[in-house]
């Protein structure tokens, strides 16, 4: 398998390092827009290679993607991050045209690639890439969800003081700070559920808390995160390498599903060889419901400044 990391900066970076080490990838490509950038953490990554025992090739690029011809995954990473006090929203007007350029660039050198897009406001930039490229369904995922799961997960295990492999639980909805639907009802500890084990209004402080992760890690660091965005991708792609039909709840373009139409927005779906194989129609209850239809009307006034 041969992948394509866009922007090598922290998020980037970590992307290909997650991807190398799990060694399943025969080489992975960085492409930067920074003049020695990519070749720069290429040459970092590769040097660890002997300490991290995998063999994934890792080279870079200053911009030219005729280096990554014959992809089968590309990740669009490229755009500004946030800033403290930043909304994802506002970094739309810079990250749309970048996006709008790479995935059309991906294409040219790889038709067939399967494209993940993690670039904020992300389920935007997801269905902007749909309409740029013009791919089936199925070759367009935005990472968001997988990456909103896996903290929400953290934050049960840190509320229930348990091994986060024993949590289970998931968030859909869109990939901001508002539109983030932690299921908390189903949320599970070896699948009995959490509710058994906190009060209501402790997990009420821990849908909250998942709902403002990214915000609370950018105050903190600066700056957007980048650990754990960059394993929620290198899961999603082991999944498609490995055609394992794992599900991730991600950003995807819903045509009827869960009542909605035209619109990326993050439901559960089963990741494979094909990229997104089936979009999976869980049983909501009526707040869950108006909580998604919610979230839907935020990211379509999101892409109405497209």
């Amino acid at each position: 398998m041969k992948v394509t990391v866009v922007g090598a900066g922290a998020v980037g970076a970590s992307c290909a390092e997650y991807i190398a080490i799990k060694n399943f990838a025969s080489e992975v490509v960085l492409v930067d827009i920074k003049e020695g950038f990519a070749e720069g953490k290429a040459m970092d990554l590769m040097q660890t290679a002997s300490l991290n025992g995998f063999d994934t090739k890792i080279v870079g690029s200053t911009n030219d993607y005729s280096k990554t011809a014959n992809s089968d995954v590309a990740v669009i990473t490229s755009g500004i991050p946030r800033k403290p006090g930043m909304t994802r929203e506002e970094l739309i007007s810079t990250n749309a045209g970048i996006v709008n350029t790479v995935a059309e660039n991906l294409i040219k050198h790889s038709p067939n690639v399967i494209i993940i897009v993690v670039s904020n406001p992300m389920d935007t930039m997801t269905y902007l890439t749909h309409k740029a490229t013009g791919l089936a369904k199925n070759r367009i995922i935005g990472m968001g969800g997988a990456l909103d799961s896996a903290r929400f997960k953290y934050r049960l295990a840190e509320a229930t003081d348990a091994p986060i492999s024993d949590i289970d639980g998931m968030v859909i909805g869109g990939h901001s700070d508002t539109g983030m639907i932690p299921l908390t009802r189903l949320a599970t500890r070896n699948s009995v559920p959490v509710s058994e084990f906190i009060s209501e209004e402790r997990m009420a402080e821990v849908k909250e808390a998942t709902k403002v992760g990214g915000a609370t890690l950018t105050k903190l660091l600066g700056t957007s995160a980048w650990y754990a965005p960059g394993a929620a991708v290198s899961a999603m792609v082991h999944a498609i390498a490995n055609d394992s039909h794992k599900m991730f709840p991600c950003s995807c373009l819903l045509e009827g599903e869960y009542g909605l139409n035209d619109i990326c927005i993050g439901v559960p779906a089963l990741i494979g060889a094909n990229g997104i194989e089936k979009i999976v129609e869980i049983d909501l209850n009526d707040t869950e419901k108006q909580e998604l239809v919610n979230s839907a009307e935020a990211v379509r006034k999101t892409n109405g400044l497209l």
